[in-house]
């Protein structure tokens, strides 16, 4: 069953990254300079394929793919200690896979170092980390089945509220520092994004257990 939700969420980070810097390179290439019109093309496509790898894979493991994601759920106790560190692990393999197959797909080098200056951002992402747990604590307390319409929205919300564009997600920064895209980051960078998404995943946890308490007893176990 363990091997299961791994598949899943392997499965599940490596597309929803070639997604993410896939549509990026193309929407690079095809906007002429424009970056609004880029950035436009990569929101829709990223939202889209949340939507859909959600609906396909949460049954399976939760659809975390994102290791702040987990965080909070081990620490609600909402899933087994085994999956609670495995699947990070699987998070940032799946990641860095798509970044090599977003590569592969456009004929570019397939290992990169990302090149796009993102200092300064670091509340950002807090905010957009906590912006997105707040929303799949919420919204699957009060309408279970309307989650992955709120996951895809939030961050296509994020791509445009906040400065850093909303990576929201440690394993995809690790990823996005291995491209030099659209979508990349300099390695100097990531770090700190990364600090900043636990923080804010923490603090979504947090309001979270005053708003949202979790319905499962400290026993029962979650099939995530």
């Amino acid at each position: 069953m363990l091997a299961r939700k791994l598949l899943a969420e392997f499965v599940g980070a490596l597309l929803l990254t070639g997604v993410v810097i896939g549509s990026g390179i193309l929407a690079d290439r095809l906007s002429g300079g424009n970056t609004a019109i880029a950035l436009l093309g990569n929101t829709a496509a990223t939202g889209a394929i949340l939507y859909v790898l959600i609906h396909a894979l949460g049954p399976i493991s939760g659809a975390h793919f994102n290791p702040a994601v987990t965080l909070v759920m081990a620490l609600r106790r909402e899933m087994t200690a085994a999956s609670a560190l495995t699947y990070p692990v699987v998070q940032v393999a799946g990641c860095v896979a798509g970044a090599v197959l977003a590569h592969a797909m456009f004929a570019l080098p397939l290992v990169q170092t990302g090149q796009t200056v993102r200092e300064g951002l670091a509340l950002s992402e807090g905010v957009a980390t906590f912006a997105l747990l707040f929303a799949i604590l919420g919204v699957s307390r009060a309408k279970p089945e309307a989650v992955p319409a709120a996951v895809a929205l939030v961050i296509c919300a994020g791509y445009w509220w906040t400065p850093s564009t909303s990576f929201a997600n440690p394993a995809i920064t690790v990823a996005r520092a291995m491209t030099d895209t659209f979508a990349g980051i300099q390695p100097l960078d990531a770090p700190v994004f990364i600090a900043s998404q636990v923080a804010g995943a923490l603090a979504a946890g947090a309001v979270g257990m005053l708003l949202f308490p979790s319905a499962r007893g400290a026993d029962v176990v979650n099939t995530r």
